[in-house]
């Protein structure tokens, strides 16, 4: 079988999660656009992310990258999340308000099955960018009182 066409428990995976989810390029996209123009409007998180961001497209080209690497594993996305989290003064309140858009986002654009998968690994995502946060946080303040 030529290498090209050959099938690999990575590609099976994807085709078993696109039958279940209805996962596509499509989906990833409508979720993206929409979940941020919720962000841009809303009045914890629009300040904060407007500060950061004054390029809009681009920022929601690399999340449609992200969002694809994750459910489709495109391995378009070429970034690291943390360092660009770290420079903002965000808190609890902030990753529970995005949480929170992320989810009624879903329940809106996705299929159940999507919005169940894309929910587990925002969760997973914004406690693991909440968790480097706080780490990077109570470094610096430990280096300063040194």
């Amino acid at each position: 079988m030529d290498q090209t066409t050959a099938s690999t428990p990575q590609s099976a995976t994807i085709a078993e999660r696109v039958a279940k989810t209805g996962i596509d390029e499509a989906m990833i996209e409508a979720l993206v656009r929409t979940f941020y123009g919720k962000i841009r409007d809303d009045a914890l998180l629009g300040p904060v992310f407007g500060a950061a961001i004054t390029d809009w497209e681009p920022h929601l080209l690399k999340m449609i990258d992200f969002w694809s690497s994750v459910a489709l594993l495109t391995h378009r996305y070429d970034g690291r999340p943390l360092p660009a989290h770290v420079r903002f003064d965000i808190g609890p309140a902030h990753f529970e308000r995005w949480l929170e858009l992320f989810r009624e986002t879903t329940a809106e654009v996705c299929t159940p099955e999507a919005a169940a998968f894309f929910e587990d690994r925002a969760v997973n995502i914004g406690r693991s960018i909440q968790m480097g946060v706080d780490f990077f946080r109570k470094q610096a303040a430990a280096d300063a009182a040194r």
